[in-house]
């Protein structure tokens, strides 16, 4: 493909990143809102988030699977289509029960621009150029996280229902773009037949799984493990685990394949990302330790997050840049030294607003260098060509577990030490121990030379 195109390509799915970024960073502004229309509990106004990470959870290996069976083009398409739907119905419905299926439709959909970007990045991009483009979607999150809450305010003087109504034109335009720019190919064999027995359990299990630990109390384990919030779902995984295990190893073409565990890069990846996801969700405590420690309000704790988000915002295209330069393994080592560094800060020194700043800056420069275009390149080089688009979206499932785990995590420790600054800072204590113990994994990833040659680069 021409530089120009790729250039043209390249705008078209940082577009399409950045409008499913934007919706999860604009849906905290118009909470109140939806809350005093419907009459909302606060509990109800979570689920508007978990269904959405739920959804994107189950929708991620699927439909970056059929990006490889079909290619990029339809599933892009059908993934900004289903965004746009469940946009609507977010605006149109009547009850609350319209905003969880708007939330899931928009989620299963979300589920999969991403992992169709990079996989796109990845068959289209020469391996020199991949890092920069990889660094580039890395840093629309950022950017989203910056604007978001500005651009909720300003739509939030209309009415709330704006901050879903204006993804509707914006996603006929990527779908318009998509149809023009995006291969139609596949490098895959689609004539196998679809796993669908693997799609199946893999979806309720995954299900289960996001459940039990969502309604998890790490602080009381005994009596959360007993709870008919936890123990059904957590006992569905258990049984589905195996079976679709079993789907998997039989299937002509698997939603996940075998192989991929068989591959020690691959399989290290996958760990130290589960780790990350985890890590980062302490990122979401930072507000809650800056009020408990420092006595100011949520909104100025708010305000301190800035430098951190900007920190992340620049590093992640810088980080992706230096892939070719210095290699996957140096880059993570970088960062996850980085960022048990930011969290041990957090939790050994006295909290003021200057080492708040400089420790979420120097955590946040970490998350862009470990869990950004690195780690994405690393599978990328691993993964044979039709299989991309699957091995991406095993990464984000495992981020996406990560995450649920961490945020049990944080919860059950800082509940053991009795709460308050003394709780959140115990918990980035564990937290930046737990980061420097991936430093081991992330040895084993390949060197400089050896990637490169992976690659075919010198």
């Amino acid at each position: 493909m021409e530089a120009t195109n790729r250039k043209a390509l390249m705008a078209l799915l940082l577009a399409g990143v950045l409008m499913a970024a934007l919706d999860l960073a604009i849906i905290g502004p118009a909470l109140p809102a939806i809350q005093a229309e419907f009459g909302m509990q606060s509990r109800g106004l979570a689920w508007l988030f978990n269904v959405y990470v739920l959804a994107q959870l189950v929708g991620t290996p699927i439909l970056a699977k059929l990006a490889d069976r079909v290619g990029p083009r339809p599933v892009y398409v059908a993934s900004i289509l289903l965004f746009a739907i469940g946009s609507l119905l977010l605006v149109v419905g009547p009850e609350p029960a319209w905003l969880f299926a708007g939330r899931a439709v928009q989620g299963f959909g979300g589920a999969g621009i991403f992992p169709v970007a990079v996989k796109v990045i990845g068959d289209i991009f020469p391996p020199e150029k991949r890092g920069g483009a990889l660094g580039m979607l890395g840093a629309v999150f950022g950017i989203a996280f910056m604007i978001g809450p500005v651009l909720g305010g300003m739509l939030l003087q209309y009415s709330w229902q704006w901050l879903f109504l204006i993804n509707i034109p914006i996603a006929i335009a990527l779908i318009f773009g998509a149809w023009r720019l995006l291969p139609t190919g596949t490098l895959g064999e689609d004539h196998k037949p679809f796993d669908y027995g693997g799609a199946v359990t893999l979806s309720f299990g995954l299900t289960g799984l996001a459940i039990a630990i969502s309604n998890f109390d790490s602080g009381q384990f005994m009596t959360s493990l007993m709870s008919p919030l936890v123990w059904p779902f957590l006992l569905g995984f258990i049984v589905l685990a195996p079976w679709c295990w079993q789907f998997e190893k039989k299937a002509a073409d698997p939603i996940i394949k075998p192989a991929f565990f068989k591959s020690r890069q691959i399989t290290m990846a996958t760990s130290i990302s589960m780790g990350l996801g985890a890590m980062q969700s302490g990122t979401a405590f930072y507000p809650a330790l800056a009020v408990a420690a420092m006595g100011i309000t949520e909104a100025n704790a708010a305000w301190l997050l800035l430098p951190g988000i900007t920190c992340t915002t620049i590093a992640s295209p810088v980080a992706g840049m230096l892939v070719n330069k210095l290699g996957s393994r140096i880059l993570v080592l970088f960062g996850l030294t980085c960022i048990a560094i930011g969290f041990l800060l957090y939790g050994q020194m006295e909290v003021s607003v200057a080492m708040f700043i400089t420790a979420s800056c120097i955590a946040g420069l970490g998350f862009a260098t470990a869990l950004g275009a690195p780690m994405r390149v690393v599978v990328l080089n691993e993964a044979k060509p039709e299989d991309r688009g699957a091995a991406q979206g095993l990464l984000n499932v495992s981020i996406n577990i990560g995450q649920l785990l961490g945020a049990a995590l944080v919860g059950g420790i800082t509940a053991s030490q009795g709460g308050g600054a003394t709780g959140y800072q115990a918990t980035y204590t564990v937290m930046g121990t737990i980061t420097a113990m991936l430093i081991v994994l992330a040895l084993r990833l390949r060197s400089k030379t050896a990637e490169r040659a992976l690659a075919g680069t010198t």
